[in-house]
C-alpha cells in the first residue's frame, strides 16, 4: 500500500516566556512545548505531537508547521 504524501499543515502559536519559547498548536488541543529558539520549539512541537499520536494509537502522518507571529505587550 501506497503512503499517502499529503501533509498535515498546523498552527503554531507562540510566546516569549522568560528565554523560553513556548507554543501551542491551534488545531490540535493539548499539544504544547517549549524551545531556546523558534526552529527548536517547532522540532519540539512537531516531537509532543507524534508522541500524542503514539500514546493514542493513532496513525501518524506526515505535516509541515505554520507560524503565527504575534506581539506581545511589554
Amino acid at each position: 500500500m501506497a503512503r499517502s504524501k499529503v501533509k498535515r499543515v498546523f498552527t503554531l502559536e507562540y510566546w516569549l516566556d522568560g528565554d523560553m519559547y513556548v507554543g501551542k498548536l491551534r488545531e490540535v488541543p493539548g499539544v504544547f512545548s517549549q524551545g531556546k529558539t523558534v526552529e527548536e520549539l517547532k522540532e519540539n512541537i512537531a516531537d509532543a505531537y507524534h508522541l500524542m499520536l503514539r500514546e493514542n494509537s493513532v496513525r501518524i502522518p506526515r505535516w509541515t508547521v505554520k507560524t503565527l507571529e504575534f506581539g506581545i505587550p511589554a
